[in-house]
């Protein structure tokens, strides 16, 4: 998602069964105040007259049913009860909260997508959706997303000293996102993966990475120094250009002291330069 700032955020998207859940737990938050209503129109009913009750009857259903998810999506920036309880927000499609404007139009096409057809036109129109849209958020230009994630354990990526000089070179504008989070993601389960298939993933996603930069490694380097170092200065751009000043390197992932099953690192990386003759 790319916010109004064209900064880029991970956001992770809420799926029909989380938000058919959060409904339910709306539609039971709804059914105490109805269930008032109903029992003040049967009386107003059996009192007066029965047009009246069946007046007082439809405009606090109408009431209840649109002014619920409205005020609750407006006051709160896109969280209802049922939201809350289950990790929930709606968002605008950049990121943004939520208006009055948004909730509205929300609640209105709400007839077609829960009430109309028991819920058919929000499960087909949200399964056809690549983001899960419904028809309300189609038209309001929103989108529900999961604020509760997993954190990840995973320490930041660490500078191999001998690589800062290089990387401190490279285009790392480049590196596409998607790449960028595949070699965190392997070089954080070095351990945990099997040492070959943690090599031949290095290896991969290593020289997919210097074919995105347009360059090639120093020589003496392994896949995962060049992973480490890539990832690490390009974290630190990122910090410095938020005005963040890049703290000394935190004990992290980053290469294992000793790669026993590693490539030969004398023959994955170019050579060095040979020496001028005559010391020039």
């Amino acid at each position: 998602m790319v916010v109004g700032e064209a900064v880029a955020l991970e956001l992770r998207l809420a799926k029909l069964p989380s938000r058919a859940l959060a409904l339910i737990i709306d539609f039971a938050v709804m059914a105490l105040p109805l269930f008032g209503i109903g029992v003040l129109a049967g009386t107003a009913a059996s009192n007066t007259d029965e047009a009246l009750g069946a007046a007082i009857l439809l405009v606090s259903l109408v009431s209840v049913v649109f002014g619920y998810p409205v005020l609750c999506e407006t006051l709160s920036r896109g969280r209802s009860p049922g939201k809350a309880a289950l990790g929930l927000r709606v968002v605008r499609e950049d990121g943004g909260p939520v208006q009055f404007r948004h909730a509205l139009t929300r609640a209105l096409l709400g007839i077609l997508d829960f009430y109309a057809l028991f819920g058919t036109v929000a499960v087909v129109v949200s399964l056809g959706s690549a983001k899960g849209k419904r028809l309300g958020d189609l038209l309001a230009g929103t989108v529900v997303i999961r604020e509760r994630v997993p954190k990840s354990n995973a320490p930041p990526a660490v500078m191999p000293p001998h690589l800062a000089a290089w990387a401190a070179t490279l285009p790392v504008s480049r590196l596409p996102d998607v790449l960028a989070l595949e070699a965190r993601q392997v070089i954080g389960r070095l351990e945990e993966l099997e040492p070959e298939i943690g090599e031949s993933l290095s290896r991969q996603l290593a020289e997919e990475m210097l074919v995105a930069l347009g360059t090639s490694a120093p020589g003496g380097s392994d896949p995962v120094s060049v992973l480490s170092a890539v990832l690490a200065e390009r974290r630190n751009r990122e910090l410095a250009r938020a005005g963040i000043f890049p703290q000394q390197d935190p004990v992290g992932w980053g290469p294992p002291a000793a790669q026993s099953w590693g490539p030969p690192q004398a023959t994955w990386g170019a050579p060095p330069p040979p020496a001028p003759a005559g010391g020039q």
